[in-house]
């Protein structure tokens, strides 16, 4: 099979034949049609974001396609389904094997690449905002990264559950968009400090949650944002790991509960849990369109080095979504 690459001296990326992989008892072989790309996978490529032990060094967090073949133990799936899938790694390859408990069958009405869009960015906003921040109708939640492929699938679940929507974006194009999927307020953090019209905003109480994929850089914004009992959920660092000065004494009077979140490294059985419950969440949703996968872009496999470049330039808006092989044939 093809798969992408990455050239140990350089960090380019090139596509190349390697084995297929093999498929045991409990696993589907997926033809993969179509993955996204994720900022993990620009981590990795540069050596800063290996892959859990024992899993496959491909980048890819995530795929759709069609089941090629089933493991002998498999019952609930057949030969020619269209499933989609959160990866460990493998995803930029035109095949992979998973767990048969990880497949989720794709809705209809939905095209590979749309479901592409799903996985690994609608998986992570459930799992802290549904599962770790648990919230609540009426509550404030804060999302940076708006834009972003996890900020728009974020956006339409914390919509669905009822709660009001500030969103962090970098233009004023994201934050229109932002606005269409649901988020009540935008701020553009380009202008400095957000905290004063989140305030503002939520009338000098603060914002019951943050989804925080920033860091260092928004670390005393967020301080000053987040209400008492305020959950405030670190996904990833964007702006920096290194905080000089914590005031931990703010955490104390506010009662901040303060989550680090990661999904790649979590135990398979906690991500089979996880999709089980994630379905249950979405069960019609997608066929109705009340929340959908938000597709910026979408590249052939050969294109990948441009799609990254998308990523790292910080153009998209949703997710970026590369095309690995044909649904025919």
């Amino acid at each position: 099979m093809k798969a992408v690459l990455i050239k140990d001296s350089t960090h380019d990326l090139y596509v190349s034949d390697v084995e297929d992989p093999s498929c045991y008892e409990n696993d589907l072989l997926i033809k993969v049609i179509a993955t996204s790309i994720n900022r993990a996978d620009l981590l990795q490529r540069k050596g800063q974001h290996p892959p859990p032990k024992g899993t496959s060094n491909i980048l890819g967090l995530e795929m759709s396609g069609v089941i090629e073949k089933k493991g002998a133990g498999v019952t609930d799936w057949c030969v020619g389904d269209h499933v989609y899938a959160l990866l460990p790694g493998g995803g930029y390859a035109e095949k992979v094997v998973i767990p048969s408990d990880m497949a989720m069958r794709i809705p209809a009405g939905l095209s590979f690449e749309k479901a592409a869009a799903i996985p690994e960015a609608f998986l992570t906003a459930y799992l802290n905002l549904i599962q770790l921040a648990q919230i609540k109708e009426e509550e404030y939640v804060l999302i940076h990264a708006g834009g972003s492929g996890v900020g728009t699938a974020a956006i339409q679940m914390a919509k669905d559950i009822g709660a009001k929507i500030i969103a962090t974006t970098g233009s004023s194009i994201k934050g229109n968009h932002c606005l269409s999927l649901g988020a009540d307020y935008v701020i553009n953090y380009k202008d400095g400090d957000f905290s004063t019209k989140v305030l503002d905003i939520t009338k000098g109480k603060g914002v019951n949650i943050i989804m925080d994929f920033i860091g260092a850089s928004f670390w005393e914004y967020n301080l000053r944002s987040i209400s008492m009992d305020g959950r405030w959920i670190l996904v990833g660092s964007l702006g920096g790991r290194d905080v000089s000065k914590v005031n931990l004494g703010s955490f104390l009077q506010k009662r901040i509960n303060f989550f680090g979140s990661t999904l790649r490294s979590r135990s398979l059985r906690y991500k089979i849990d996880l999709v089980h419950r994630f379905e249950k969440f979405t069960d019609g949703k997608f066929n109705n369109g009340s929340i959908v996968p938000v597709i910026d872009s979408v590249y052939n496999l050969e294109e990948v080095e441009e799609a990254h470049k998308r990523m790292e330039q910080n153009l998209n808006m949703g997710k970026i979504v590369l095309r690995v092989s044909s649904s025919r044939g």
